[in-house]
């Protein structure tokens, strides 16, 4: 039986995490965060792939070539409050879609209190740090696979 495949989508200027604001987004790297994603993985035996875009249009395509993969991890940044693309293409797979978010986006500037994307998606975990990642993954998997914690 093949294992089966999550896919986490990094948006624009995560790139930069571990420098870029450190006092909103920390210090860990994306790197780093992919490291943690991988050893996650690698503990319930999926597949996993991650993908990093500051074009939306390579996000939107990123969804649309994994729109049968078991689950789906994004952080659209910047995206998740004026994207209607990226929703679009989230509500047009069958992938379910968990959003994340490193910093508490209900925290910080009124524009950015609101997440367009969000309706998309099976649910939506934003505050925790790099641990947003974890979370969204095993919210996923709990999801897909009925994995309880």
């Amino acid at each position: 039986m093949p294992m089966e495949k999550y896919i986490v989508i990094h948006g624009p200027n995560l790139n930069l995490l571990g420098t870029r604001e450190p006092e909103i987004y920390g210090n860990v790297t994306l790197d780093q965060i992919n490291k943690m994603l991988y050893q996650e993985a690698k503990k319930f035996d999926i597949e996993l792939e991650i993908y990093q875009s500051n074009f939306e249009g390579e996000i939107i395509d990123t969804i649309h070539k994994n729109r049968e993969c078991a689950g789906i991890v994004i952080n659209p940044a910047a995206y998740t409050h004026y994207s209607i693309a990226i929703l679009d293409a989230i509500k047009g797979v069958t992938a379910p879609v968990v959003e994340v978010h490193l910093s508490n986006i209900h925290q910080r500037e009124e524009f950015r209190e609101k997440s367009v994307t969000a309706k998309g998606c099976i649910g939506q975990i934003s505050g925790f740090g790099a641990f947003s990642y974890i979370l969204g993954l095993k919210a996923i998997m709990n999801h897909t696979r009925n994995i309880q914690y």
